[in-house]
C-alpha cells in the first residue's frame, strides 16, 4: 500500500534512520521531504498537505515545538510523534488519542505505528481541537515541580533519599535501583518511565531501556561501535550504559546545554 509521508525531525541522523526504516517495512512508502524546524514545516504543508498521509514529527525542534506549525496550518492528516518527551506528555498523548514513538525507537514499534495507521486509513483528520489541547496542556505543565526526594527501606528503616544524590537509576528484572554519590545503591518501588515523569529532565537523561542517568555524574564519554556511546558516570556500575546510534545526537546535546 502506497503511503506519502513527511517527516518533521531536527536530528539529522533520525530522520535518515526513520526514513531507512519506514522504507524498509514497506518499499511502497514516498518520503516526500524531512523538514527540521517550524518555520521550514509551516511554508512546506501550506503548499502539500494534501499531498501527505501521515506525518512523522518530532515534538522539539530547532526553533519551538512542533505543535506550533498547527497554529498557522489546520492539520489534516493523522500524526505520529517521535519524542524522548517526558512521561507525563506521552500520558498526554494518550488522553487525546495521538499516537507515538518513544526514542530511541525499535523497528517494531514503527511498524504498530504504520499499522495503526492503516486500520484508520480514511480518517483524514487528527482533529485541531485535540492537537490544540495538547500543546495547551504541554505548556501549562512546562514549569512543574520535579519529585525531589524518594522514600526507600535502609537497615530496617524508612528514609528519605535526596533525588541530587542520585546518580543512575538503574532497572534489572523488573527492580529499579538507584545508585547514589556515595556508592551506595536503594530499591525504588516504581519503574523507569514513572520516575522519568518526575524527577527534572534538565539533570536527568533516559539513555537507554535500563538506565536513567544524572546530568553532574557524566564523567565523560566513550566512542562505541556504530556510532554509540559509552556514558562513564561515577559510582560505575557493573555494565555499559550506552547510547544508540539514533539517540547519540540528542544525548550530546542535553549535555551542552
Amino acid at each position: 500500500m502506497s503511503i506519502n509521508i513527511a517527516i518533521i525531525e531536527d536530528e539529522p541522523a533520525i530522520a535518515r534512520n526513520l526514513e531507512f526504516t519506514l522504507k524498509e517495512l514497506n518499499p511502497e512508502i514516498q518520503v516526500l521531504n524531512k523538514m527540521d524546524s517550524v518555520k521550514s514545516s509551516v511554508d512546506w504543508l501550506q503548499e502539500n498537505m494534501d499531498a501527505c498521509d501521515l506525518l512523522f514529527m518530532d515534538i522539539r525542534l530547532t526553533d519551538g515545538l512542533s505543535f506550533d506549525i498547527f497554529k498557522t496550518i489546520k492539520p489534516s492528516v493523522p500524526v505520529i510523534f517521535i519524542t524522548a518527551y517526558d512521561h507525563y506528555a506521552l500520558e498526554a498523548f494518550k488522553v487525546n488519542g495521538l499516537d507515538y514513538i518513544l526514542k530511541p525507537f525499535e523497528r517494531d514499534e514503527v511498524a504498530n505505528a504504520l499499522q495503526k495507521f492503516r486500520d484508520a486509513r480514511g480518517i483524514k483528520s487528527t482533529g485541531n481541537d485535540k492537537i490544540q489541547e495538547l500543546l495547551n496542556y504541554l505548556q501549562t505543565n512546562e514549569n512543574k515541580s520535579y519529585r525531589e526526594a524518594y522514600l526507600v527501606h535502609f537497615q530496617n528503616k524508612l528514609i528519605p533519599l535526596p533525588v541530587e544524590k542520585i546518580h543512575w537509576f538503574f532497572t534489572e528484572q523488573e527492580v529499579v535501583y538507584a545508585h547514589t554519590s556515595d556508592g551506595k545503591k536503594y530499591i525504588i518501588d516504581s519503574t523507569l518511565d514513572k520516575i522519568l515523569a518526575e524527577i527534572s529532565p534538565k539533570l536527568f537523561y533516559r539513555a537507554n531501556r535500563q538506565f536513567i542517568v544524572q546530568r553532574w555524574a557524566v564523567k565523560d564519554i566513550d566512542f562505541y561501535f556504530n556510532g554509540r556511546l559509552i556514558i562513564n558516570v561515577e559510582s560505575r556500575p557493573h555494565e555499559k550504559i550506552i547510547v544508540s546510534k539514533a539517540k547519540a545526537p540528542e544525548f550530546k546535546k542535553w549535555l551542552d546545554e
